[in-house]
């Protein structure tokens, strides 16, 4: 019993589907949030190759030459035979440098590459938001096609108790067969919606269930948002567009650093093992071994020249990505200050819905009165039905608005 229990109350949990829920299952679905993976393997590979830049470099160096003349000491010594080097000559050098400083060119090269990795990661989250713009239309469409649907089925039973008291008029011989069918024509017009509505739902549950990757059946219920508990919320903005400037302007200062390290001075260690003809000893003319040893201090200062222009232009970079945030934010905040006032507009027209459904329903029972009299025909009975039937449409439409403006200015703050 308790295990039906529980199994029960997992398949009710199931099928229903918050707007929360909907996003986050979009979100997993789509396929463009398997490149935070991409992202981080492109980081790891490039943070491994910078980091062996501090491990020994081995070269090897292999040269033949020829040259038309040769060193010769100037000098004639009695019985005495000076040797003189051949003019062709032959080496097979291996040679190890081992950084000892390099000026923070790796260290500079693995921030970079950390800084663009999260900037590529911020505009991935910029395009994965998006989303949540795509199921808030097809939510929302479904919430109201569901309560179009309600009071659908709602007026086909209003329209079927007055034939049903139409026909009893009939056989009394106060009403005829256009009565009759006056009301039977507004039966097959609201059949006719109905038709429209469930296609419309089904088009709408078919793309929100492929966003999702899940299947959306009748049972599936989707839980209307409390407007109250969403109001409560703070109004400051969190898109993720803000954290892709901050991204991008962190990348422009790790350039910076890059370009100062590539023009510090860089101390190594080396280490020279050869095989040739001749070797160290100039004179020796004949195949040898030898090695060197040492350090090396080396400081191109060409980069000065261009350092200046450099850093201009990664100023200039920081300058647009300024201006794109300005913008942003300007743009977000007279977006927020309409979808406010777009709801305060919404929540003065509830106000009235009430009242006019009211007024409308004691219109329609004063008609079916007047018809049970004979003092008004049957089209101006259907009539003061319609008009009921709209105005309780339009409150479902004003409240399923209402929730929309606000997710609307949730989407826009991020909260």
């Amino acid at each position: 019993m308790l295990w039906a229990l529980i199994f029960n109350a997992q398949i009710a949990a199931y099928s229903q589907l918050s707007i929360e829920t909907c996003q986050e299952k979009a979100r997993a679905n789509y396929p463009l949030v398997k490149q935070y993976g991409l992202i981080e393997q492109s980081e790891h590979y490039s943070i491994s190759n910078a980091n062996k830049g501090y491990l020994p470099q081995l070269a090897i160096m292999a040269k033949a030459t020829y040259q038309s003349d040769v060193t010769e000491i100037p000098i004639k010594i009695p019985f005495l035979t000076i040797p003189t080097m051949s003019k062709d000559q032959y080496q097979l050098v291996a040679e190890l440098n081992q950084s000892i400083w390099d000026g923070g060119m790796i260290h500079a090269q693995k921030k970079s590459t950390r800084a663009a990795t999260e900037v590529d990661k911020r505009k991935t989250e910029v395009d994965l938001y998006a989303l949540n713009e795509r199921v808030n239309q097809l939510f929302f469409g479904l919430l109201l096609l569901n309560e179009q649907l309600k009071q659908n089925e709602l007026l086909q039973k209003e329209l079927q108790t007055n034939l049903d008291r139409i026909s009893s008029f009939k056989d009394n011989g106060v009403a005829n067969d256009a009565d009759l069918d006056a009301i039977k024509v507004e039966q097959l017009k609201t059949k006719q919606r109905k038709i429209d509505l469930l296609a419309t739902q089904t088009a709408y549950k078919d793309m929100l269930a492929a966003m999702m990757g899940v299947e959306i059946n009748d049972a599936t219920v989707l839980q209307k948002p409390d407007i109250q508990k969403a109001e409560a919320k703070t109004q400051s903005n969190n898109r993720p567009e803000l954290s892709l400037f901050a991204a991008q302007s962190n990348l422009y200062l790790s350039q910076k650093s890059a370009i100062t390290s590539g023009n510090l001075p860089k101390l190594g260690f080396y280490v020279q093992g050869g095989y040739g003809k001749p070797g160290l000893n100039m004179l020796k003319d004949e195949f040898t071994t030898f090695y060197i040893g040492g350090f090396k201090l080396s400081w191109s200062l060409g980069g000065f020249y261009s350092m200046k222009n450099n850093f201009r232009k990664i100023d200039i970079n920081q300058k647009m990505v300024d201006v794109q945030k300005e913008t942003f934010l300007f743009n977000s905040k007279l977006k927020v200050s309409q979808q406010q006032n777009e709801m305060d507009k919404i929540k003065a027209i509830l106000k009235e819905d009430n009242e006019i459904i009211t007024l409308r329903n004691n219109i329609k029972k004063a008609a079916e009165v007047k018809v049970d009299n004979g003092i008004l025909s049957v089209s101006d009975l259907i009539r003061e039905i319609n008009a009921e039937n709209l105005s309780i449409q339009d409150k479902s439409l004003h409240e399923i608005q209402l929730l929309m403006a606000w997710y609307n200015l949730k989407y826009t703050l991020n909260n």
